[in-house]
């Protein structure tokens, strides 16, 4: 028996891997977040199956469900939004199984900053632009940010930045990023990235705050700020030039 953390991608139904896919089918038991994780991501799941919606549950009931389901020798897909690596809080999870002594596994998943870039059709690393992108959050009562992690800090590096759970803080989020990277600095709100009711917010750091106002948005949004996402002019990747010769092509050099 085995609980098999699973990252069902941002959203849309066919982002989950297929291996994501085929331990759902087969798990007896499934547990994912339906706050997050769409029903129909978990419609695999075998007839008869024991499927629970977790938005509902603490931790100790939980991990009381993978217990009875590893008594009685049934694998279990405990599905996460997105990559389970980045917020999941399956941290606490595994601890608990770690002293329960019950076997997992994990599955990675498209994250959400992954569906966001998609969907605005932008590359967040670009040649003389950005070549670092900071995965954050802000302080809410859900958990304190680290000394040293504080947006002012990583936002003077000058790296695109993918905000998450983070939307209804978003004054907060201006405030502290106008000082380090001027209100002109472009920001898009992806709101529900690759559902069907998807919205893009486009702005700057200037005007950002009161657009998601008007829209309405208060949750499951995610926040990208830089640089490259309005670059027109930048220098073209030196891996496909024609020049530059690197382990499997040679350069070609024109006649002079």
């Amino acid at each position: 028996m085995t609980v098999h953390f699973i990252g069902a991608g941002p959203g849309a139904p066919d982002l989950i891997t297929l291996r994501g896919h085929r331990l759902i089918s087969s798990s007896p038991v499934c547990l994912y977040a339906g706050s997050l994780v769409p029903r129909e991501v978990v419609a695999s799941a075998p007839p008869g199956a024991r499927v629970l919606d977790t938005a509902g549950m603490n931790l100790d009931e939980m991990i009381a469900e993978m217990k009875a389901a590893h008594d009685a020798g049934q694998d279990v897909a405990r599905v996460h939004t997105g990559d389970p690596s980045l917020y999941g809080a399956i941290a606490e999870q595994m601890r608990r199984l770690d002293d329960l002594g019950i076997p997992y596994d994990v599955t990675p998943g498209v994250p959400a900053y992954c569906g966001a870039a998609a969907a605005l059709r932008h590359e967040l690393t670009l040649p003389g632009i950005s070549q670092t992108i900071i995965l954050t959050r802000t302080t809410k009562r859900t958990s304190q940010m680290p000394p040293g992690e504080e947006l002012p800090v990583l936002g003077a590096s000058g790296a695109t930045l993918a905000i998450h759970l983070s939307i209804d803080n978003i004054e907060a989020v201006v405030a502290d990023l106008v000082p380090v990277r001027g209100g002109d600095c472009p920001v898009a709100v992806v709101y529900r990235a690759t559902w069907p009711d998807q919205q893009i917010i486009r702005g700057t750091l200037a005007d950002i705050a009161a657009k998601v106002r008007t829209a309405q948005i208060s949750r499951t949004a995610l926040i990208l700020v830089g640089r490259v996402l309005d670059a027109a002019s930048f220098p073209d990747s030196l891996l496909y030039d024609p020049a530059f010769s690197h382990g499997t092509r040679k350069a070609v050099f024109s006649p002079t």
